[in-house]
């Protein structure tokens, strides 16, 4: 299954009919612990009990509007009063609360036919949803402003420059996509390659050019056709080559290796970088005339942790867990994060960017045994802290079904806090609503000799 549906009335009735057609079911009394549990979980499905009328019903989804279109199931419902209802925006109605296949029958479909990877809210457009640039920060709109600029301009060649990890290659393939997207895109990292195998990679080389060339090969450049060369980390290109990706910048024709013919370049090239070209340049690793003729519109990108960019940590985060394909079996499964464990992420350094954010959150997929990350599967360093998982841990995560072990988890929560739901919602990265929620759900009951604190916030 994977679902959730939010019950909203007092018949527990209703919880039972939903539990045959969710994992997890959040029951409500009244409209407004209701519209806070929504907000929180986002279910794919909403029952009413026959108690909230039609108006009541219209006037309940006007206001989640914002959440987009949740199917309702009004159950107990007068059938003369179906058509209004549906009227109020129920997709359907049922008339008797202990009808299970009838409600299977419309709830199914209803759940089912919702898309189930939805993703607009991590890109900030199109084009960054096309390129799989996430964020919402202002470093991430800056970023993608420079792409829009540079690419509806003739500028060639083009600079990134960023930390490891920034996403210089999903900006790349923005600029790519911004620019001739119909067109090929081809990526080569400098670094991975010799002096000799790179030139032969980018330019290509003729039959009989050297000892092992007995075919003529056909070079990245020209593969590339008018579409975008991406050069990834240029600052570890040999000197050599620099002076000869120079020529083919200025001079837009190159020669394979061993040959004699002058292949046009009609390639845009995307070059990017870690180090700081102007230091390489003045320790004479880099060439100065080629630095200049790169360094016509740089765009840089900012490290995860500054503060343009550090609220794309969450959503980044988010994005991952949706996507990840780690743990297949775990795939949809796992739905969030606690507090504390989106706390750490967001107070880490990150010296890795984006690309360390990922690692960690599929280290965390495959480390979480519930349906929710906690702090102790944010395993930052995982050479030193990977945690071993004891037996018993593994026999408790087969011996307790998901809601058993959901219920210990909050009855525990409760006693460590004597109680104050406010604190226990919080200690669990909850709402309090939840929480209240998932108290009625399970029965979880205060014992008599336990004593118990007031939760400030719930006394007068």
């Amino acid at each position: 299954m994977g679902q959730r549906i939010v019950a909203i009335g007092k018949d527990r009735r209703i919880q039972t009919l939903s539990q045959h057609s969710a994992a997890d079911v959040y029951m409500a009394d009244d409209l407004i612990e209701a519209h806070e549990i929504i907000q929180t979980t986002r279910p794919d499905l909403i029952v009413f009990d026959h108690i909230f009328g039609p108006d009541c019903v219209a006037q309940f989804l006007t206001q989640t509007d914002s959440l987009g279109d949740i199917p309702v199931i009004i159950v107990n419902a007068d059938p003369d009063l179906a058509e209004s209802y549906r009227d109020a925006g129920a997709s359907a109605c049922l008339d008797d609360c202990t009808d299970l296949p009838g409600f299977e029958a419309l709830a199914r479909p209803l759940i089912t036919s919702k898309p189930k990877h939805q993703t607009p809210h991590f890109f900030l457009n199109d084009l960054a949803s096309n390129a799989g640039a996430v964020g919402q920060s202002p470093a991430m709109k800056h970023t993608l402003k420079m792409v829009e600029v540079v690419g509806s301009s003739q500028c060639n060649p083009v600079l990134l420059v960023g930390d490891t990890g920034t996403g210089k290659e999903v900006v790349a393939k923005a600029i790519h996509l911004q620019r001739h997207a119909d067109k090929p895109f081809i990526a080569v990292n400098c670094a991975a390659l010799t002096a000799n195998l790179l030139e032969s990679e980018l330019f290509g080389h003729a039959k009989g050019s050297f000892t092992s060339a007995d075919r003529e090969k056909t070079g990245l450049l020209e593969l590339a056709e008018d579409g975008t060369l991406f050069l990834d980390e240029i600052s570890e290109m040999p000197l050599d080559m620099q002076a000869k990706l120079l020529r083919v910048i200025q001079e837009k024709t190159f020669r394979k290796v061993g040959g004699t013919k002058e292949i046009r370049c009609r390639a845009t090239i995307v070059a990017s970088t870690n180090r700081d070209l102007s230091h390489e340049v003045a320790a004479n690793r880099f060439r100065r005339d080629l630095y200049y003729r790169l360094n016509v519109f740089p765009i840089s990108l900012a490290p995860l942790t500054t503060e343009q960019r550090r609220q794309d940590i969450a959503l980044l985060s988010e994005f991952f867990l949706e996507t990840s394909t780690i743990c297949p079996e775990k795939t949809g499964t796992i739905r969030g994060f606690t507090q504390m464990a989106l706390d750490a992420l967001q107070t880490h350094h990150w010296p890795g960017n984006v690309r360390e954010l990922k690692n960690v959150i599929e280290r965390a997929i495959l480390l979480e045994p519930t349906d929710k990350i906690g702090l102790s599967s944010i395993v930052i360093n995982a050479e030193q802290a990977l945690p071993v998982f004891a037996q018993d841990r593994e026999d408790k995560a087969k011996d307790f079904s998901l809601e058993k072990a959901e219920r210990e988890l909050i009855a525990k929560a409760l006693q460590k806090t004597n109680w104050q739901k406010t604190k226990a919602a919080e200690l669990l990265g909850i709402s309090r609503a939840t929480l209240y929620s998932k108290v009625k759900q399970h029965s979880i009951e205060h014992s008599q000799d336990e004593s118990e604190t007031p939760d400030p916030v719930l006394t007068n």
